[in-house]
């Protein structure tokens, strides 16, 4: 009758698509019962680069845990810790390095020859008579033998 060109109507034909249909539901629905299996992968967090540590002093550094070799910065940037995995900590201090330009480093060695000379100046003995002239006196501890010269 509908959509079928003998006219006859086949229930067999309707079972049998039922039947697939049912078969791949429960397919279906045994992929989704099957336990997927779980992959954890656990990775510790380290700090990254961006990642700056502060402390305000030694005994706040030596309380804190570290993963890796961690620096901590002082507040004004000044004094730098590094604490290591065993709790060894060093300290080291920070000083800004200023770019110089060939200016500066002439007044720089200017300066220093300056202080060179003035060091000299200040080391060296006064000569505070070294003007006054020379006075002819013989010592007195010298006594004079005069030898005649008559033979």
């Amino acid at each position: 009758m509908y959509n079928n060109p003998f006219g006859m109507y086949s229930p067999q034909a309707n079972l049998d698509r039922i039947n697939a249909q049912i078969n791949e539901l429960e397919k279906a629905k045994a992929q989704y019962q099957q336990p997927v299996p779980i992959t954890q992968n656990f990775q510790l967090a380290t700090p990254t680069h961006d990642a700056i540590r502060y402390a305000n002093s030694l005994e706040e550094v030596q309380r804190n845990i570290v993963i890796g070799d961690t620096p901590y910065f002082s507040k004004d940037m000044s004094v730098v810790w590094i604490k290591n995995t065993k709790g060894d900590i060093k300290t080291y201090e920070l000083n800004e390095i200023i770019p110089k330009d060939e200016k500066d480093m002439q007044i720089e060695t200017l300066q220093a020859r300056i202080k060179e000379l003035e060091r000299n100046v200040i080391n060296e003995p006064s000569y505070e008579y070294a003007n006054e002239p020379i006075e002819d006196e013989k010592p007195s501890s010298i006594q004079e033998i005069r030898r005649n010269k008559k033979k």
